[in-house]
């Protein structure tokens, strides 16, 4: 099934100039008249090594008098048949890509739409293969995998367009691991690569779990809209009447959801028989591919992208590390997903991040990486563009986290404070009761689906709650500017046998403040005195604390250590301003509901849902303390 990409957030570039479009009479027929002024369209199926033939759509300049570079998208969303079916986004007249002619590939991978073989959700590297390239990798008729499959379609191109013979692949979510898998096919004609918050680690970060907590709201809407029986269709109408969260307290747990989905999706039945990050979540990270990298890499995300904000840094590490000769870029800005590719991005929800939040990423970041090793124009963009929330300002290092990160520790008190000198007190600590038949919710309001701005809500709803325990520093007197990750080192215990972290680090914003009135006048009318702005919140299962790959009940009323890593962050808390460390248990339903007692969550019924009290500590020997990447002045 053709599965339309207008469905999905990270198309987000076409929604854009679609809604530009929309503001002129007739706006959308003129776009498309204009785009087949100066391209062509052609559909054709390139044939793979094993016979398989996939489905490809090729946009090429009318103009001739040139060869041209090509930049292909690899999806499993839909490249769109026909005539009118053209990638506004990126050959209309305000695509740096459009004015610059580039031939455009979009092309449909296995088994979705009219391609034709096996389709397989984030099909990993296959370790059969012993040769990848050259004439010799063309015999082989029964070894393939996504790599192989883009080594073949850019031996194809090269011969059968105009081309200059100089290949770049991007894309964004999942089509950011084909992008990454794209970079393995090692094709010499594939100069320059740009996977954007790509789907990296399904068990440890991105999607489907979080720190091995799974995300119930995100993976019951999509995995059956992309497999099995309800493709296209999913269970969400059978499930959501009126607020997710009441809605879904009713469904119950992954055992009652699943009742819903049936056997015939086949990640969904992944998930339930391995619920521990085995050898199958091992064989499916994305980051065992990035060894030995040919192309330059210009690796992309949001720092408010709940689905894949991991993925990027963990691939952009990956490359690092393991591809230490490859030229490796790196950009990041305040965007929800796929928020970089649209034009005018400046807020999410009521928070104001400023007008070149994405402007200068498309002008200035992503068409010149391109351009430099696809056109061998211009030249390269800064190894590391940073924009930094909260400042609203880009930054440029030549390495990521920067040299002169301060990673200082931010210990929790009996007060309710925050500062960064260790706890005197003895016997101390902070409890909250865990109540699963009224979990925390993701979000103050009821809302129909799980809402990109959830990430920028005002806290305050949950800093209410009595299963939620705050903390705040004193009122900043000079900026604190964060760049880097955050860690979590907690003391706890509790009277059952599991439970789940959510740590949040919240800008507290002035009792008083106010928006410029230039910028008041575009945001909605929101207070924002004393708004409390989410800067990274993240989930970890506390079962895992000894490692995902080994499960661990807690013994009850014991005091124990819980580690665990939050995502990057690039964020200047202002004067004035104070810093907020939040604590909870549920997060629901954006995450399932942890039992609270050591049993497979994934077979767990409601009548397993246990209540339970925390604690967190905060005296000496047991000291619990968040340590922020604090960029030295």
């Amino acid at each position: 099934m053709n599965t339309k990409r207008l469905v999905f957030s990270f198309m987000i570039a076409l929604v854009g100039l679609t809604t530009i479009a929309q503001n002129r009479p007739n706006g959308r027929e003129q776009m498309l008249k204009d785009i087949k002024a100066n391209y062509t369209k052609e559909e054709v199926m390139v044939p793979m090594r094993d016979g398989v033939k996939l489905h490809t759509s090729i946009y090429t300049p009318k103009d001739s008098t040139e060869r041209h570079p090509i930049l292909m998208l690899r999806t499993a969303y839909g490249t769109g048949s026909g005539p009118d079916s053209f990638p506004f986004g990126k050959l209309s007249a305000q695509s740096n890509f459009g004015k610059a002619k580039y031939i455009i590939v979009e092309q449909d991978v296995r088994g979705r739409a009219p391609s034709e073989g096996d389709y397989e959700l984030i099909r990993p590297l296959n370790k059969n293969i012993k040769v990848r390239t050259g004439k010799k990798a063309l015999k082989d008729k029964v070894n393939i995998d996504e790599a192989t499959d883009t080594y073949d379609t850019v031996e194809w191109l090269i011969h059968h367009t105009w081309s200059n013979g100089n290949v770049g692949c991007s894309g964004i979510s999942l089509d950011g691991f084909y992008a990454t898998m794209a970079a393995s096919s090692a094709h010499p004609a594939l100069k320059a690569v740009s996977p954007q918050a790509p789907v990296t680690d399904y068990f440890r970060g991105d999607d489907r779990h979080h720190n091995g907590a799974f995300t119930f709201l995100q993976t019951v809407n999509y995995l059956p809209t992309m497999e099995g029986e309800r493709m296209g269709r999913g269970v969400t109408p059978l499930i959501v009447k009126n607020d997710v969260y009441q809605d879904y307290l009713k469904l119950g747990t992954f055992a009652d959801a699943d009742k819903l989905i049936g056997p015939t999706v086949p990640m969904w039945n992944n998930i339930r028989e391995h619920p521990d990050f085995d050898a199958f979540w091992q064989e499916h990270d994305a980051r065992t591919s990035c060894y030995n990298l040919k192309p330059a890499m210009l690796v992309v995300g949001g720092t408010y992208d709940s689905e894949d904000c991991y993925g990027a840094w963990g691939t952009y590490e990956a490359i690092k590390k393991q591809s230490p000769e490859t030229e490796l870029y790196l950009a990041f800005g305040p965007w929800y997903h796929g928020g970089w590719s649209r034009r005018g991005y400046s807020s999410l929800g009521n928070v104001y991040f400023g007008e070149k939040a994405s402007d200068y990423f498309l002008d200035e970041i992503e068409y010149p990486f391109f351009r430099y090793y696809l056109e061998g124009k211009g030249e390269k963009p800064n190894t590391v563009s940073i924009y930094y929330s909260g400042a609203n300002k880009w930054e440029f290092y030549n390495n990521w986290p920067v040299n002169n990160v301060n990673f200082t520790p931010y210990y929790i008190h009996a007060n309710g404070k925050v500062d960064t000198t260790a706890p005197v007190e003895m016997n101390s600590k902070t409890s909250y009761y865990s109540d699963l038949s009224a979990p925390v919710p993701f979000t103050g309001v009821p809302v129909r689906s799980r809402t990109t701005s959830y990430m920028t809500d005002d806290q305050r709803f949950a800093a209410a709650r009595p299963d939620v325990i705050t903390f705040c520093s004193d009122v900043l007197t000079d900026s604190v500017q964060l760049g880097g990750p955050i860690d979590v080192e907690l003391f706890t215990s509790m009277t059952g046998s599991d439970a789940d972290f959510i740590v949040k680090v919240i800008d507290v914003y002035p009792e008083n403040f106010n928006y410029p009135r230039e910028v008041a006048q575009k945001m909605p009318q929101y207070n924002m005195s004393g708004y409390q702005l989410m800067v990274r919140g993240e989930v970890f299962r506390g079962r895992y604390r000894e490692g995902f790959d080994k499960p661990q009940a807690f013994v009850p009323n014991q005091v124990t250590p819980v580690n665990f890593r939050l995502y990057d962050v690039a964020h200047t808390f202002a004067p004035g301003h104070k810093i907020m460390i939040q604590i909870h248990s549920t997060w629901f339903p954006l995450i399932d509901r942890n039992p609270q007692q050591f049993i497979n969550t994934y077979t767990a019924t409601k009548d397993d849902l246990k209540n339970e009290t925390i604690s967190i500590y905060h005296q000496q020997g047991a000291a619990s303390r968040v340590i922020l990447p604090v960029i030295k002045k």
